[in-house]
């Protein structure tokens, strides 16, 4: 009897939420449970003894995005999340992921070439970041180098690892195949070094030109080699910007190549980079281009047919009297200079058309003409 008892018990809902069944610790912990589960189908009006829950270590971390075994990683979540996204957040470039893989092949190509040994490149990751954050998170000793970009008047950050300048010092100069690489570390790089990596640093770059030249024109110049981070700042600490890591593979050897683009650099073609395929048309209108372009052929214009022009002090303007007569140094042969407020259009030749004076075009409007008569407009 006892044992039906008990087990028709938990299904009593006259007994009391805090009280023991069966007796014992065992009792307490099933009395524990079930003032638990009748908590979380009453809400707030549960039991006012019903015990809180206590979250564990693992379960902050996750709530607040800080994990210590994964301080690097990608991926974040919680607060942290939340914090990132809000650090630096703007708009995905689809066209930029697209040059980025055209570079990735033509630097496998060219670099192969260049070390005349296999080489395999790989694009790890885009991302957006501070440009001080990267500053401080730049592995030394490492060699940067500044380049400009003309057409788009700004700059970017070219880092090649350590790994990867002991490599190509190492391929270019006849090492052995099989063997890593010798690193000295504590010593800054030789001229030597500098030289061979700057000249992987120039295809690099002559590739990205290559990369860019479907989507428009860009000519990257190595402005300065630097080996401080300090010295290559090419933005404010607060500018955002993209990063794009690049690995390098010969064989057994290789590193890291990381392309820095401040998002000031690529303003001036971020339509172009918005597009989600070549050739794609952002905001146009062709009706709208018609109806315009057809008021600007009917749009009325002055013009002034001027004969001649002289210099004279303003005290002999200011004098002048009735009756008083200016000389002109004109004839009826000569060039009549036809204008458009102070824009000098074209030349012609006064004549009479029925009973009106009527001035012959020599020539067409001049293409300077046409440029500031745009530019007026």
């Amino acid at each position: 009897m006892a044992d039906a008892a008990e087990t028709e018990t938990p299904e009593d809902d006259d007994i009391p939420a805090g009280h023991a069944l069966g007796g014992g610790e065992g009792g307490d912990d099933l009395s524990d449970e079930w003032n638990s589960m009748v908590g979380e189908e009453e809400g707030e009006g549960a039991a006012a003894g019903t015990p809180e829950r206590i979250l564990n270590q693992d379960e902050i971390d996750s709530l607040l995005g800080f994990s210590m075994a994964d301080e690097e990683g990608a991926d974040k979540s919680g607060i942290r999340a939340i914090i990132n996204s809000a650090l630096v957040s703007y708009e995905r470039l689809p066209m930029l992921e697209i040059v980025f893989d055209r570079l990735v092949r033509l630097m496998t190509t060219s670099l192969r070439n260049f070390t005349s040994d296999n080489v395999e490149v790989s694009l790890d990751n885009i991302s957006s970041m501070r440009f001080g954050d990267y500053l401080n998170s730049i592995p030394l000793p490492a060699i940067l180098s500044v380049f400009r970009a003309k057409q788009l008047d700004n700059y970017g950050l070219l880092t090649v690892d350590s790994n990867l300048i002991y490599s190509i010092v190492d391929v270019l100069l006849g090492g052995r195949r099989g063997t890593s690489a010798m690193r000295i570390e504590g010593r800054p790089y030789t001229t030597i070094e500098r030289t061979l990596v700057q000249r992987m640093i120039e295809v690099v770059l002559q590739d990205a030109k290559a990369a860019f030249e479907p989507l428009t024109e860009v000519d990257f110049a190595l402005e300065r080699i630097e080996t401080n981070p300090r010295f290559a700042a090419i933005a404010r600490p607060a500018n955002a910007a993209i990063l794009v890591k690049l690995r390098v593979d010969m064989e057994d050897r290789g590193g890291r190549v990381e392309l820095l683009l401040p998002y000031a650099t690529l303003e001036p073609i971020r339509k172009m980079l918005l597009q989600q395929f070549m050739g794609e048309k952002f905001g146009r209108d062709n009706i709208w281009e018609g109806h315009l372009a057809t008021e600007l052929w009917s749009t009325r214009m002055e013009v002034s047919a001027v004969l001649d022009e002289i210099r004279m002090p303003l005290g002999k303007v200011m004098n002048m009297q009735i009756g008083d007569t200016i000389y002109l140094d004109a004839s009826p042969d000569s060039p009549v200079e036809i204008k458009c407020g102070s824009v000098p259009l074209t030349e012609g030749r006064m004549g009479r058309l029925g009973h009106s004076v009527a001035v012959r075009l020599n020539s067409p409007l001049s293409t300077r003409a046409k440029q500031k008569l745009m530019r007026s407009v």
